[in-house]
C-alpha cells in the first residue's frame, strides 16, 4: 500500500535538520514539491537551494516557531488553503531533560505548546482540507518513550502518548483514502539531545542509537506498508500487535455499571 504515488506536496515542519531534513531529501527525489517549516531562516534557505538544485522540485519556506500562536496559524492556514499539499509530516517537537520537579515550567509548557498544541492543530487543519478532497497523508513524529514510562521522561513521554493515540483514533475517524501514521523513533541521532539538556548523542550507548537516515528510511518504508504505527528499531512487528490486542482485550471491562468484585472484599454487612 503507497499513498506516495499522488503527485502532491508535502509540508513538513521541523524541517531544518534532523528526521524533517531527512524527510524534506527524501521526498524530493521522489519528486514531491516541498513546503519546509522551522524557526532557522537561514538553514531552510539553505536546505531549499540544495534540493532544488539536486532534485528540480519546488521548495517553499516558511520561518515559523510553533509555539508562537501566530506562526501557528501562518502554517494552519497554508494548509487549509493550499490545494496541492497531500502530505503533512508532523515532526517539529522537543525533548527536556531531568527530573519533573527539576524541569522549568515555561520550558515545560512550551514543549506542551509544541509535541501537543501544535501538532493537533496542524494536523486539525490537514484533516479538514484533506476530507474535503477524500486523499491525503498524516505522519505524526511521536516517540517510544510514549510507551514506557520506565524511562522516567515524564512530561515529554505524556506528550509523545498523546501522539500515538491521536492518530490511532484519527485511523477511526478518516476516510481510508487519508493514511494515517504514528512513527515512534527510540533514540536517534539528532540535535534534540543536544537541545534537552541531555549531554548530547554522544552520552548513549551506541548500540541504542539509531541513524537518521536509517531511521526515515524505516518510517518511510512501514508507511508503504500500510502500518498504522511504525516502531523503526522493532525486529518483530508481532510484539506490538500482542501489546495492542492485550490493550483491547480491556475494553469490554473498562466501564461497567458496578464496581469489581475484588474492591468488595470486607465490605460492611
Amino acid at each position: 500500500m503507497s499513498k506516495f504515488n499522488i503527485p502532491g506536496t508535502a509540508l513538513i515542519t521541523g524541517a531544518s535538520t534532523g528526521i524533517g531534513a531527512t524527510y524534506a531529501d527524501r521526498l524530493a527525489r521522489r519528486g514531491h514539491d516541498l513546503i519546509l517549516v522551522a524557526r532557522d531562516t537561514g538553514r531552510l534557505g539553505a536546505l531549499a537551494a540544495k534540493l532544488r538544485g539536486e532534485t528540480g522540485v519546488k521548495v517553499d519556506v516558511i520561518t515559523a516557531d510553533l509555539t508562537n500562536k501566530a506562526d501557528l496559524a501562518k502554517v494552519e492556514a497554508r494548509l487549509a488553503d493550499d490545494a496541492s499539499i497531500d502530505i503533512l509530516i508532523n515532526n517539529a517537537g522537543v525533548a527536556l531533560s531531568g527530573a519533573f520537579v527539576d524541569q522549568d515550567l515555561e520550558r515545560i509548557e512550551s514543549m506542551i505548546q509544541l509535541n501537543i498544541v501544535s501538532v493537533t492543530r496542524l494536523a486539525h487543519a490537514a484533516a479538514k482540507a484533506f476530507a474535503a478532497r477524500d486523499r491525503g497523508a498524516i505522519v505524526n513524529i511521536s516517540s517510544v518513550v510514549g510507551l514506557a514510562p520506565e524511562l522516567q521522561m515524564a512530561v515529554y513521554g505524556a506528550t509523545k502518548a498523546y501522539v500515538t493515540y491521536f492518530t490511532q483514533t484519527l485511523r477511526l475517524q478518516l476516510s481510508p483514502n487519508i493514511h494515517l501514521q504514528a512513527v515512534l523513533p527510540g533514540a536517534t541521532r539528532t540535535e534534540i539531545w543536544d537541545r534537552s539538556g541531555s549531554g548530547g548523542a554522544e552520552s548513549l550507548d551506541p548500540n541504542m542509537l539509531m541513524e537518521v537516515d536509517d531511521l526515515v528510511d524505516s518510517a518511510l518504508a512501514g508507511f508503504f506498508q500500510g502500518e498504522l504505527v511504525t516502531i523503526p528499531s522493532l525486529p518483530d512487528a508481532g510484539e506490538f500487535a500482542a501489546y495492542d490486542a492485550a490493550r483491547a482485550k480491556l475494553l469490554p471491562n473498562l466501564s461497567r455499571s458496578r464496581s469489581a468484585a475484588r474492591y468488595k472484599v470486607g465490605e460492611p454487612a
